[in-house]
């Protein structure tokens, strides 16, 4: 029966040659496909042909320790599974090297041949699992993303039915009640003051429409359409003449994605109301600027903070943020302290 192929590859760091024969002819006769290097720099030059599955690392080496290599590895963006091989003695520092993000780690030793066929098969089986986590992790959020946009299409599309068609067609029926009221004035002098009425109901209705548009499409295509819709949802709230909001923006922006902006806006508007209806606040602060990473945005007021109930147990709106957040690739953190108000900050990680 012919052996079966080798799909995984490993790659041995250990400047101890007979050690690292022996460890490739162990898992060379597990069917591993294994690559060798004699030293750190060694190894580097290996993983930039090729990045390994896994890779076994000795933490003493002449040129550079282990950790020296996986810090060199990070500095260059290569996330490389890795265990690490230690004598006696190294225990703490092995220890020490699991928190840098190693698997598992063996000891050099006469029981180590027997022991590395299974360790390696361990190692490989939980990098496995978490490769399909994070397939199913980035299919999520990718479904996610396409069911939001499509939310977002839909409201965008109904706001302009309600801007350029009913509210079109409320308008034209305006006017005509204001040529009805002109005719009938001498002809039915009773039946003016309702064509008046009629006219009054529905300018209102024209009005309720436009503002029910705006609602569904806040934030429009063009470059500053994100701050135009901040500053126009901070005047809204000034209007209400008993709490006081401001934006403060610098005057210009960076251009975002219609994608990205109307999240941003959902998120601080959801904010601000809340913070309307549930802190007692006073005063409303709306920060946007952009930063080396992307867009920030953060909403904080100065009312009575938020319930510990509502803290562990986060409401529809705080959780439809929080999704908002990660639709975009962004993280949203709330802090909240008693009578000092709360601060809903929406940011984007740091670019590597």
């Amino acid at each position: 029966m012919p052996a079966p192929h080798p799909t995984e590859h490993i790659l041995i760091v250990d400047d101890d040659d007979g050690m690292l024969i022996l460890m490739a002819e162990a898992l060379r006769a597990e069917h591993y496909a294994v690559a060798t290097a004699h030293s750190g720099s060694a190894a580097l030059e290996a993983m930039g042909r090729q990045v390994p599955d896994l890779m076994l690392l000795d933490l003493k080496m002449q040129d550079m320790d282990g950790t020296t290599l996986i810090k060199r590895l990070k500095e260059r963006n290569l996330r490389v599974p890795f265990i690490v091989v230690t004598g006696r003695g190294d225990e703490k520092v092995a220890v020490e090297t699991m928190k840098e993000g190693a698997l598992d780690y063996v000891m050099k030793d006469t029981g180590l041949l027997d022991l590395l066929p299974s360790v390696i098969k361990r190692a490989l089986s939980g990098v496995e699992r978490d490769r399909a986590l994070a397939g199913a992790q980035a299919d999520s959020r990718r479904l996610e993303s396409e069911i939001v946009a499509i939310s977002e299409k839909e409201r965008h599309n109904i706001g302009a039915d309600l801007h350029d068609g009913l509210g079109q067609q409320l308008t034209a029926v305006e006017l005509i009640c204001t040529g009805l009221k002109e005719d009938i004035a001498e002809l039915r002098p009773d039946l003016r003051e309702r064509v008046e009425q009629m006219g009054r109901m529905l300018r209102e209705a024209v009005a309720q429409t436009r503002v029910l548009s705006r609602g569904l499409v806040p934030v429009r295509d063009d470059p500053d359409a994100l701050r135009t819709a901040l500053a126009e949802l901070t005047e809204r709230i000034n209007s209400l003449r008993r709490i006081r909001c401001r934006l403060e923006c610098p005057a210009t922006v960076a251009a975002l994605e219609p994608t990205v902006a109307g999240h941003l806006y959902r998120i601080a508007q959801e904010a601000v109301n809340n913070a309307v209806k549930h802190s007692k606040t006073t005063e409303i602060v709306v920060r946007f600027r952009d930063t080396k990473d992307g867009p920030w945005l953060q909403i904080s007021d100065n009312g009575c903070g938020m319930p510990k109930t509502d803290e562990r147990n986060p409401g529809l709106g705080l959780r439809m943020m929080q999704h908002r957040a990660r639709v975009i690739g962004a993280t949203l953190t709330v802090s909240s302290k008693k009578a000092a108000g709360v601060t809903v900050t929406c940011a984007f990680a740091p670019r590597e």
